[in-house]
């Protein structure tokens, strides 16, 4: 496991503290899992307030994966396990993937084959996730522990993203 530094929480913090936009934070987040972790694709989705959608916020591979308006979870043992019960979520090939995610042709046809995908909660609500994506094997249940450790510096931000706050949606 590759554990957070303290210069990488200052980093958090800092990028918390002075962020124009919630967008600023998604960037912050993804040069730390990059450096620590890795992966061949990252994004961040938000929930609705009603709970039955969920939007993308952040992606690193805009053309596979853009940014774009709501898409309805539906049932699933993904979504149940991870939105509902606040689990984290570690796919270790493509048995897990294809388990996990109705759009694993694709994943795959990325070089993908394993996956982290993290709830963001705060004060018991689940707000949206964090999601790695690499080669297969490419994470150990340790690493959890890692995306985890980030997950309270995107509360703030996705409130604003799913509740509006003061200034409204973020600009991308």
């Amino acid at each position: 496991m590759t554990a957070l530094t303290t210069e990488d929480h200052l980093a958090l913090c800092n990028a918390l503290a002075d962020a124009g936009n919630p967008a600023d934070v998604y960037r912050a987040v993804e040069r730390v899992l990059s450096q620590r972790l890795g992966f061949g694709l990252f994004t961040m989705l938000v929930r609705t307030p009603d709970g039955e959608q969920v939007r993308r916020v952040h992606t690193t591979d805009a053309q596979a994966y853009p940014l774009d308006g709501c898409k309805r979870m539906g049932p699933t043992p993904w979504g149940d396990l991870v939105l509902e019960h606040r689990q984290c979520y570690l796919a270790r090939d493509a048995e897990g993937i294809r388990w996990a995610f109705p759009d694993h042709a694709l994943i795959a046809s990325l070089g993908l084959a394993s996956a982290i995908n993290v709830p963001v909660v705060a004060m018991g609500r689940v707000l949206g996730t964090i999601n790695l994506l690499g080669a297969a094997g490419r994470y150990l249940d340790a690493d959890i522990a890692v995306v985890r450790s980030v997950a309270p510096y995107l509360a703030a931000p996705f409130l604003r993203e799913v509740d509006g706050g003061i200034q409204g949606a973020s600009a991308r």
